[in-house]
């Protein structure tokens, strides 16, 4: 299993749909911090602590140039999340498929 700090940090990130649609943004490329804040109606500071948030989670990386921040996403940093995600999603497709075949068997044993 995956390191459950890893998933705790990724998972908390995107608690928030502010970072969330950060991430989903960042999915088409760079973009600067104030391009990113741009449709969003809070504070910058407020919007910084959304990037840093990020930024600690690993999920999105940031560089300085001058007075400009860029923001790039890390879409390595979401694979643990989508192994944990696909050990679930088997886990309980096992489950619903056991439960099936013993309904199915249930209804086919004569009473």
């Amino acid at each position: 299993m995956e390191n459950n700090s890893v998933l705790d940090d990724v998972f908390a990130a995107l608690t928030d749909p502010t970072r969330r649609a950060v991430v989903y943004r960042l999915g088409y490329g760079p973009a600067t911090v104030s391009e990113l804040a741009a449709p969003f109606s809070i504070s910058l500071p407020s919007f910084l602590k959304h990037i840093r948030v990020l930024e600690a989670s690993g999920l999105i990386r940031t560089a300085k140039a001058g007075r400009v921040r860029t923001c790039t996403l890390r879409p390595e940093e979401l694979e643990p999340v989508a192994d944990w995600l696909a050990e679930q999603r088997d886990l309980w497709r096992g489950r619903t498929d056991r439960l099936e075949a013993f309904v199915t068997q249930d209804q086919e044993t004569p009473s």
